[in-house]
């Protein structure tokens, strides 16, 4: 099973591709970078381009994105929520399932603390990946909420 993983974020959503099987393997990743000084919609639109890309390019069966997290103004939090907007848009549009993970739970799931730093998190992937370079902190997290889905379902029986 391919898996497409995104971690959102306005002027930087990482993106991660694994590939499950007998071996959990990384296809591919990066991460979109939206421009700090575009308007809104002009970064949406980068998002939601960027990321079809990725899809058509590599043909994921799933997507599992990070939820949202209490950002530190409301303000923030919106224009989040309009990122994971376009984000889900383009997975739903490919008629790709689509997962929720809050930050937590990928967390939790891959280092067994909820509370772990995203260096943690990073090493983590590193070692289920087997990877010798650390990727960006962004990509990074969307390869974590990537790991995440593919053990959840492992355990529901859908990989």
């Amino acid at each position: 099973m391919i898996i497409l993983g995104v971690d959102p974020g306005s002027h930087a959503t990482g993106y991660g591709v694994i590939s499950t099987g007998p071996v959990v393997r990384l296809l591919g990743g990066g991460v979109i970078r939206a421009g700090k000084n575009a308007s809104l919609p002009e970064r949406l639109l980068t998002i939601h381009s960027e990321l079809v890309a990725v899809i058509d390019e590599f043909n994921p069966m799933a997507m599992a994105v990070e939820d949202l997290f209490n950002a530190k103004n409301a303000r923030s939090s919106l224009i989040l929520g309009h990122a994971r907007g376009v984000i889900l848009l383009a997975g739903s549009s490919a008629g790709l399932p689509v997962s929720e993970y809050a930050p937590r739970e990928v967390k939790k799931a891959l280092t067994g603390n909820g509370a772990a730093t995203k260096e943690q998190v990073r090493f983590m992937v590193m070692r289920l990946l087997t990877l010798k370079k650390s990727p960006p902190l962004d990509m990074s997290d969307a390869l974590a909420v990537a790991l995440t889905h593919a053990g959840r379902s492992q355990f529901s029986g859908l990989a």
